[in-house]
Parts: structure tokens; sequence; C-alpha cells
């Protein structure tokens, strides 16, 4: 039997509130997640966290889950989230790439909470979204085994139908929080197609090894699945739209966070610009740091413009093409404001001790996840010729 995929109408709700949300209220909301990250997440916790095998620490997880609602800001208030969207989501990842958040809010929020949602699979909703949104359950999604870009073709998975349910086999070499997810939304190939399916994190077959990547605040593991149980979500054959959807949703909020990584590091450079005195003077007053931290600035801004219009058309039938402009602009503003910020900094920035290298460290490999700055580009071209 098929799963009920009746639709939840909620774009007009949305439309509605959108136009009444003013900028006062996205920055109140802003300054509300950066004063907690600020006591909660400060490098000190990050270099601990980031350090340990879980990776996060279930205090905060379980704090910004209940306290602050942050895991379920986009969940309709149905399934116990906020019902609010892309632009207030955006300010929530922006705010957490520039803290280094050590969680796995992204894996969970941006990837299994809006798979579970775009399946239009009401059982899996009521079942999986209450558990994600109050931080009982921490999620994540295989979309093809590798943290590149989601195409149909790309899926490694298969299935196979059983009398007792669905069985899953296949390799993923690389899952966002793999090690630590409760429950593992896998894209997988069936006789009708591309299929999404729930796997337990106890599933019998399953095996689980972390990994050591370029940037250890976010961590990543390889999933071997051997005739592995899993739930059908949604309808057999009928995810591949769910997970394009998916796949655009995440890479605005990843987008957002590369904003808040070139954000964050724009500030670390003016701050020390202001402060490092050399021959007598500050350092920010000589022309070539000055010009610097002003090219910066125009790159913060340029992509930041990109990342609001993305969320902005979220429901719409832009957000393809916007989601590849906002990770094709942040990708490489992300990447460029972190390196110039450790040139900024001078010997010192070039040392473990300082965070600088931190921020490029997340800049370059948020470049690859999702597709490259290249891909992107090849997709826009594609996009707009259609």
């Amino acid at each position: 039997m098929s799963a009920d995929t009746t639709p939840i109408d909620t774009r007009a709700q949305l439309a509605e509130r959108e136009r009444h949300v003013s900028g006062d209220e996205l920055e109140e909301l802003r300054h509300a997640i950066r004063d907690f990250l600020t006591a909660k997440s400060p490098s000190s916790a990050v270099r601990t966290l980031m350090m340990a095998d879980a990776g996060y620490d279930p205090g905060v997880w379980l704090q910004m889950a209940r306290e602050l609602g942050l895991h379920g800001i986009a969940v309709p208030e149905e399934w116990g989230g906020a019902g609010a969207g892309m632009p207030e989501l955006v300010v929530v990842f922006e705010e957490m790439g520039a803290a280094l958040l050590c969680a796995p809010f992204f894996a969970t929020v941006a990837l299994a909470a809006s798979a579970v949602l775009a399946s239009g699979d009401r059982a899996a909703m009521a079942d999986l979204l209450p558990r994600f949104v109050d931080g009982t359950s921490m999620g994540t999604v295989a979309l093809n085994g590798t943290l590149e870009a989601w195409t149909p073709d790309s899926v490694g998975a298969s299935a196979r139908s059983t009398p007792d349910g669905f069985r899953l086999s296949g390799d993923l070499p690389l899952v966002l929080d793999g090690h630590a997810a409760d429950v593992i939304l896998v894209a997988a190939n069936t006789d009708r197609g591309v299929s999404l399916f729930a796997v337990a994190g106890t599933a019998d077959g399953l095996r689980r090894e972390q990994l050591v990547t370029l940037d250890r605040t976010r961590k990543a593991a390889r999933l071997r699945l051997d005739d592995v149980p899993a739930r059908l979500i949604g309808d057999d054959g009928a995810a591949a739209p769910v997970l394009a959807r998916v796949s655009d949703l995440a890479t605005v909020a990843l987008a957002a966070e590369q904003l808040g990584v070139a954000q964050r590091s724009l500030d670390m450079a003016v701050r020390y610009a202001k402060d490092r005195i050399q021959f007598g003077r500050a350092i920010g007053s000589f022309q070539a740091v000055k010009h610097r931290c002003a090219d910066m600035l125009v790159l913060v801004e340029g992509a930041r413009s990109a990342v609001v219009h993305a969320a902005q058309v979220a429901d719409t039938d832009e957000l393809a093409l916007a989601a590849s402009v906002a990770k094709m602009t942040c990708s490489e503003v992300a990447l460029q404001t972190a390196l110039d910020s450790m040139r900024i900094h001078g010997g010192i920035g070039f040392t473990w001790e300082h965070d600088a290298h931190l921020y490029v460290r997340r800049a370059k490999s948020t470049e690859l996840i999702l597709g490259s700055p290249g891909y992107h580009a090849r997709r826009l071209a594609d996009l707009v010729t259609i």
C-alpha cells in the first residue's frame, strides 16, 4: 500500500505571513540567536566539541529545540513547529555559520525535516517531525551517498520489496552526521524508480564509521547498508522531485551558513585591523589593509542579496535558479573572505591557536557540499537556456 501523501497547502498561509514579517522582527530573531550562540558556542566550546566523537553538546541541542524553538521554526504548527519560512530559517543558519556551531542542525533541519515535509507523507510527518522539532531525534539524509550535488542518476543505494517490507543495500561513503542520526533518510532505486526510505539508526545490517574530515566542526560518516529494513516515505518511485526540492532548500540553507562565515571573517578582520598597531598606527589605516577590508565588505553584501532573494522565492518556481546563484556566490565569497581575514591577521592567523583557520576550513568544505561553484555555474547555464 502506498503512503498517505495528501499535500499540505501552506503556501497561502506562508505568503500571507511573510507579507507581515518586518525587517525588525528578523533582526530581533538574529539578535536572540546571536546572544544564545555567543554564550553556548564560544571558540572554546567549538574547539572542545570538534575533537569529541559525538560532535555536539546534548544540553545545548535540547535548549535550541525547546527553549528557542529553532528546530521547528520552518515546520508547520500542525507538527509542533512555528510555521515560519525560509526568510527566518536563513537567519538561523547564517548565525550558526558565524558561530561555527557544532551540532547536527543542518542535517536534521535543512535535510531530514525538509525531506519529510516535501514527501507529503502525513503518517511520516506525524511520526518524525515532532521528534525532530523537540530535539528528541536527530536526522540526516543520504541523497546520493556523497556530499556532491544531487541528481537522479547519482543515487547509489538500492531497495528490494519483501513480504515484510523494503530492504536496502549499498555503500554511502559520506553522510553528514551519519554517525549520530537516529533517523537516516536514504534515496534508493527500486523497480519503480527513485524512492525515499527511513532507516532507524539502530537497524540490523547498518554499519557506521565516523570519518575525519577537513572541517572538524561538522561530522560525517561512512554508512554501509546490508539488507537493512527500511520504511517507505511517500510513494514508491516518486521521490525524484521531492529530493530535487530538498536539495535546493538545503543549498539555500548552506549558502546562508557560508554568508555567516563570510560576515564573521570580515568582522574579525576589521576588529584586528583597528586593534593591531604597527609603526605607531592601526594597520587599518594602511591603504592595502583598508582596501582589502572594503573589498570584503562588497563581497559580503553581494552574497547577502543572493541569500535573501533565494529565501524569498523558496516557494516559487524560481527556487532552483536562485539556489544555484546563492550557492555559487556564497561559496566563492566565504572562501575569499576567510582567506583574506587570515592574511590580515598576519602570522598569528596561520596558527592553530587562532580561529581564522577554522573559518577557512568551513568555507572550503561547504564550497564542495551540494555542488561546487563550477557545478552551479553549469546548472545555471542549463536553467536559463531551457
